[in-house]
């Protein structure tokens, strides 16, 4: 028996839980609370895809000759589906690695229309990549699956989301709460079978649905109906990502026949004090924070506490107990290697800092806590966490699911990951800021750092302006190729539909991504069409970015904004030439190919020079002499030896340095003086010295002794040493 019952309802990802309800029972560890927690997406998943699952599915009575041809072949090949789907999903959780090499055979899956997409594998994973190829085509099987159960058996579902058009601006609960008091569908029948069995386990008092996204709240609305009907005397709640964005102006009193508290923001507080209401003995005056609940027939909203939310550094370490880590399945939807890392592998999720450190963007929910509050955790107690992680989960995998990690704080972690000698592999997201020189980005990557994500946006420097993105196009193309080079893999997020956006605008920032993709500097991207939300500075002043809100009465969710540009375009024409022209520069193909042949209406040529972004590149980065520069020094493995050069009868005595790296051997040649000098501040400036040098100061040091410290740092031998990676200055 636990007092708290924390559930992630249908569907999110499929390759690693959704942190949300780890961070929570984290924070209720440091309580004393007792929780258990729930990933029924993941749950309901296996057994959908399962034998029983299939039997079940393909026992269900279709129309065959009104069906489409796809679902034909399905249906004719269901036993060859049966027959490899446990096998297919063991291989997908890395407990059956010997079927890739039956998988690429390519006559042992069942193959449907999802194959015909199919690309060009040799290009896509060599001659080798077998795990990889296999995951793919396995992805490619499950995906025919779930189109022949969205044309036959349940339209709504979906591998990371379901009945997400119900969630999506719904400004009115009506549609929603018709479908929730409707018959069961064949996916609520395997959700609610598996949920009933969960509460007869751990008896809770409370259960908490975390709601992150439109396409999880269906769910959480019909598994609380089975909790009202079926365990009354159990109290529900719901917080998370949706709530805290949409349902911040709710009215309407049917909500509350199924969930008793909904809590925005910041979930720890909010929580314990439902908590406290819910499980102990009531107080004189009940306290909450953040909270809308139904009192005397009337939804009330109430925030009369005064203690303050819980600082990062107190929140505690997530922990994955209860969920079942090996049963999580990873896929490739599509053969790029950055892009796969959404649905690749398993993820211990941390946040390096609570908010955003920019804050500005106008598009952004900048209004709302969860990006106005900017809170970062100390390197030390983040490291602590990755290595709390890897001790509970046996996962290296981490993935800082932050709005944007501040360049400063990756800095300190990664140095801390080094001193502390560990092997982790990690990803964030970013801003193309300036700060990511090349010399922080091959410190990031020697710690463990694979790919970055960051908001490109529009690719148009004045939109940038209007965005107030901090950045222009050329910065952008200067720290990708930065990543890049240092061996880091960078995702463009792309929007287009920006107000007061022209087409001219639209095509000349396709004609920039397609020179980041052809440059090398971009390896994945994904665009989406602007939406105008309540809590964005365009959606509280949409007059001064020349949009007119539609106005609609809100008795539900308030989020996504209906609106009229003044441009008069229809911006979602762009779609679908956009996204596959993306595809295809993100398979490295067809770079050579008009802008024109994307679409299937007439475009203006683009106004950007063809070498726009190559020339861009051609500025280098300002060597200039920085005082305040902290300086790293990241080799020990020096082997030292002196010898005498004798040049036009003159002997020098000098010192040949060897620096033994990971790839290579490096030697240098010193006067005596001054290899003796740079040896001493290896040693007394390594990697574990918390305490990190500046450039004045070591000029300071150096000039006790010798002279002209200038000279001698811009020597050719120093620049060797910074360009291997063994001086960095950050």
């Amino acid at each position: 028996m636990k007092d708290i019952l924390l559930i992630t309802p249908p569907f999110t990802q499929l390759n690693t839980p959704y942190p949300a309800t780890a961070y929570i029972k984290g924070f209720l560890n440091t309580k004393n609370i007792s929780s258990h927690q729930i990933d029924l997406g993941i749950e309901v998943i296996l057994e959908l895809f399962s034998k029983n699952g299939l039997r079940k599915v393909f026992n269900v009575s279709i129309g065959l000759h009104h069906v489409s041809e796809n679902s034909q072949r399905i249906f004719a090949l269901r036993e060859e589906y049966i027959k490899t789907i446990d096998q297919v999903i063991l291989f997908l959780q890395n407990q059956n690695p010997t079927l890739a090499r039956q998988i690429c055979s390519m006559n042992f899956l069942p193959e449907a229309s999802r194959f015909n997409q199919l690309d060009d594998m040799e290009f896509a994973f060599g001659n080798m990549g077998l795990q990889d190829k296999a995951k793919h085509l396995a992805t490619l099987y499950l995906e025919d699956l779930s189109d022949y159960i969205v044309e036959n058996i349940d339209s709504d579902f979906g591998f990371s989301r379901y009945a997400e058009r119900l969630g999506k601006s719904a400004h009115s609960f009506d549609e929603l709460y018709s479908k929730i008091n409707n018959s069961h569908s064949f996916i609520d029948e395997i959700t609610l079978d598996i949920l009933k069995k969960k509460l007869e386990l751990v008896q809770p008092k409370l259960v908490c649905f975390s709601v992150p996204f439109p396409g999880n709240l269906y769910s959480a609305f019909r598994c609380a109906k089975l909790i009202k009907e079926t365990y009354p005397h159990i109290k529900t709640a719901m917080g998370g990502g949706f709530p805290n964005t949409e349902l911040r102006d709710i009215k309407d009193q049917r909500v509350f026949e199924f969930i008793d508290f909904i809590t925005l923001d910041d979930g720890e507080l909010p929580l314990e004090l439902v908590y406290e209401n819910v499980c102990q003995a009531e107080a004189l005056e009940a306290e909450y924070k953040r909270t809308f609940f139904l009192e005397n027939g009337e939804v009330i909203y109430k925030n009369n506490s005064k203690k303050h939310d819980y600082k990062q550094a107190e929140v505690g370490t997530p922990d994955y107990s209860d969920l079942q880590l090996d049963h999580y399945i990873s896929v490739i939807e599509v053969a790029n290697p950055m892009h796969s890392l959404w649905s690749d592998g398993r993820w211990n999720k941390l946040t390096m800092a609570h908010g955003c450190y920019w804050g500005k963007c106008t598009f952004c929910d900048i209004s709302l806590d969860y990006i106005r509050i900017y809170e970062p955790i100390s390197a030390k107690i983040l490291v602590d966490r990755i290595e709390e992680l890897i001790q509970t989960t046996g996962e290296t995998g981490f993935h800082f699911v932050d709005e944007a990690a501040p360049p400063a704080l990756m800095r300190e972690v990664a140095l801390e990951i080094l001193r502390r000698n560990l092997v982790v592999t990690w990803w964030t997201n970013i801003r193309f800021e300036k700060s990511f020189t090349q010399d922080l980005c091959f410190l990031l990557k020697i710690s463990g750092c694979v790919a970055v994500s960051g908001g490109l946006e529009v690719a148009s420097d004045r939109l940038l302006k209007l965005i107030d993105k901090g950045v222009s196009v050329d910065q952008v193309a200067r720290v990708t190729r930065n990543f890049t080079e240092a061996g880091i893999m960078v995702h463009a997020y792309l929007m287009y539909g920006y107000p007061t956006q022209t087409v001219q605008e639209t095509v000349d920032s396709l004609e920039m991504v397609r020179q980041l993709f052809e440059m090398g500097i971009l390896q994945s991207g994904f665009w989406h069409q602007f939406a105008m939300t309540a809590h964005s500075p365009v959606g509280q002043n949409p007059e001064e970015f020349g949009v007119t809100p539609i106005k609609q009465e809100i008795l539900f969710a308030n989020n996504d904004i209906d609106f009229v540009d003044k441009t008069g375009i229809n911006h979602s024409k762009f779609s679908f030439g956009l996204k596959k022209s993306l595809f295809n520069y993100m398979h490295g193909i067809n770079f050579e190919m008009p802008l024109q042949d994307w679409f299937d209406f007439k475009i203006p040529r683009t106004t950007i020079d063809p070498d726009y972004i190559h020339d861009s590149l051609l500025e280098e980065e300002n060597f200039a002499f920085k005082p305040n520069s902290k300086i790293i020094f990241l080799d020990r493995n020096v082997i030292a030896e002196d010898f005498v050069k004798t040049k036009k009868g003159n002997s020098y005595n000098l010192t040949r340095i060897t620096f033994h790296l990971k790839t290579n051997i490096l030697k240098i040649e010193l006067e005596k003086e001054k290899a003796d000098w740079l040896i001493s501040v290896l040693q007394d400036n390594s990697i574990e010295n918390a305490k990190k040098i500046t450039l004045l100061q070591l000029k300071n040091q150096y000039e006790e002794h010798l002279e002209d410290f200038e000279l001698f740092w811009f020597s050719k031998p120093m620049q060797q040493l910074k360009e291997n990676g063994i001086i960095l200055s950050l």
